[in-house]
């Protein structure tokens, strides 16, 4: 099918995923909470003929909507997320900081747009194989927490992912691109340490205190900083300080550490050295350490093979078309940042279109072409998503266009704002569209699907293997 005859799928039936994004915006519900997103995209796709299994992996809100044409064909699977994170409401389309409701969730990251914007591939895939009388499987995977503990792992631990010929995602982004980068591991855990309570003046020596042990591993850690690989990161928060009171020896005290590297064995590596500090710090303190696994995502295998495809449908479709209000919106939001951000954005632009003028960029901010796409530029985003799960199970793409202006910072107000705009919904258009000639192109050259195994069977290790151990469940209601 051409590219024309793609987009006019999607474009029948846009208006109707435009809106479930705006509703879903509105919900802005957190990892594990998202049951009025969730039920939304379950109507929008049983209306559309898809059957649906709801609350799999034993998470409320995740499911796995179906619709088979004919008999036989490819399985063709279809990511879609829909979670928001704390404290970032705003106001759609604002550009000054103004929350819907102070300390409310916001859409600081576009997965209203993502969830819907996937589901208008599926919708669009669905309609081409029933036009054309071709058979075929087309599967949206609905996952939640993506910002939270994540789904896709428990999922792919599942199988649900099992028996799936490929898979395409995106992601709302300041640029159009095709990923040939991949992403971190990452590991979660709580540290709690317990001891013994007492008065701090009067009998401070029949103390143990669970507040010291936790200082002494976070200097530890300091410390092991130095002594790991440049990619990787180890990250910490307190969860529980031990209480308030200072002539009180702290008993009991948790924190949690995240730590990332490139590989999941390098992650593993990072992960039990940080345990032995912590053990270290047990000793030192004679308190009692327990340590509960929160968290693990697998780093992000691009599968090349279907990169190119999805390149080459980018194309096709062709980045989002602006008009002068988007432009408009765009650098108004820029200078909502700070002096010290827009030079830092200045240099990136510099960096990464060398042969545009900067100044005239951050004067019309939004990406206006596709970046080329170079199979040989392999490396390693600093984030980690549970997408990476997915990627070792069966080869998986991601796509992604411009939803906000160009250097926007995820995961703030000003993302909030975007993904509620003419300008995230552009985006997500053109996502959607890419998505959907990715998919049939892909279904229609088995040639390239043996290749994308191939490619996919010298990179995963010869399988699957969950980050986490059998024993963690989904943190539903407790993360």
């Amino acid at each position: 099918m051409d590219a024309q005859s793609v987009k006019a799928l999607v474009d029948a039936k846009f208006d109707k995923a435009a809106q479930l994004a705006r509703d879903i915006w509105n919900y802005a519900e957190l990892p594990y909470e998202e049951e009025k997103s969730a039920a939304a995209l379950i109507a929008a796709l049983e209306q559309e003929g898809f059957s649906v299994e709801k609350g799999v992996a034993d998470m409320p809100t995740a499911f796995v909507a179906t619709f088979q044409n004919g008999e036989g064909g490819l399985t063709i699977g279809l990511l879609g997320e829909y979670d928001a994170l704390s404290s970032l409401s705003q106001k759609a389309a604002c550009t000054v900081k103004t929350p819907v409701c102070e300390g409310a969730p916001g859409h600081g990251c576009g997965h209203n747009l993502l969830g819907a914007g996937a589901l208008a591939a599926a919708v669009a895939v669905k309609d081409a194989l029933v036009s054309e009388n071709k058979p075929g499987k087309v599967v949206y995977f609905g996952c939640p927490a993506e910002e939270g503990a994540g789904s896709k792992q428990f999922m792919a631990r599942a199988g649900c992912f099992d028996g799936v010929d490929f898979c395409i995602t995106w992601h709302p982004s300041t640029v159009n691109e095709v990923l040939t980068h991949g992403s971190l591991a990452i590991m979660g855990a709580n540290f709690a340490f317990d001891g013994v309570a007492s008065h701090a003046g009067a009998s401070p020596h029949l103390g143990r205190s669970a507040l010291d042990a936790v200082e002494l591993m976070n200097v530890g850690c300091n410390y092991l900083r130095e002594h790991v690989i440049d990619a990787a990161r180890i990250h910490y928060a307190y969860s529980d300080a031990g209480g308030t009171a200072p002539n009180v020896v702290q008993a009991h005290a948790v924190v949690k550490y995240e730590v990332r590297a490139p590989r999941v064995s390098q992650m593993k590596e990072l992960f039990d050295r940080v345990v032995n500090v912590a053990r270290g710090a047990a000793l030192m303190t004679d308190t009692k350490l327990t340590v509960d696994i929160t968290m693990a995502f697998s780093d992000f295998l691009p599968n090349l093979t279907l990169a190119a495809v999805a390149y080459d449908a980018l194309c096709e479709v062709g980045a989002p078309v602006w008009d002068e209000a988007d432009f408009a919106l765009a650098a108004d939001m820029l200078h909502t940042y700070g002096e010290t951000t827009r030079k830092d954005i200045h240099n990136m632009l510099v960096q990464r279109f060398p042969q545009e003028d900067p100044d005239a960029l951050m004067a019309r901010p939004l990406h206006t072409g596709i970046l080329p796409f170079d199979p040989n530029a392999v490396s390693h985003s600093p984030g980690s998503t549970d997408v990476g799960d997915v990627s070792y199970v069966v080869p998986t793409a991601e796509i992604h266009t411009a939803t906000a202006c160009l250097g926007n910072v995820g995961h703030s107000w000003q993302n909030t704002a975007f993904s509620n705009s003419s300008v995230g919904e552009k985006g997500m258009r053109a996502a959607a569209q890419a998505m959907a000639l990715t998919c049939l192109r892909i279904a229609e050259n088995p040639d390239v699907l043996t290749k994308a195994w191939d490619e996919l069977k010298k990179k995963n290790g010869g399988g699957y293997v969950c980050p986490l151990p059998d024993e963690v469940t989904p943190p539903v209601g407790r993360y």
